[in-house]
């Protein structure tokens, strides 16, 4: 595996690691009305802090949010896989 496909949300969740991973991930950090708190793209064998308040945690390939438009202050809309 070399990346992630589409996006993992992740809820509860304030904080994240890629400690086992072998690629890099871009991370949004939502607050409860999925509103982007701050998107980090994170290397692998990192440990992200906990946001305080964060919670909900996308997870995409590096570069994802970029492509996507995911930035601070956005709010993201969720749809089911299908």
């Amino acid at each position: 595996v070399t990346g992630v496909t589409g996006a993992l949300l992740l809820t509860p969740a304030r904080a994240v690691h890629t400690v086992g991973m072998r690629f890099a991930v871009d991370v949004a950090y939502l607050d409860r009305e999925l509103r982007v708190l701050a998107v980090r793209t994170m290397r692998p064998g990192r440990i992200g802090l906990p946001r305080p308040r964060a919670r909900h945690v996308i997870e995409a390939e590096a570069g994802a949010m970029a492509r996507w438009g995911v930035r601070r202050g956005a709010r993201i809309v969720v749809r089911g896989a299908g």
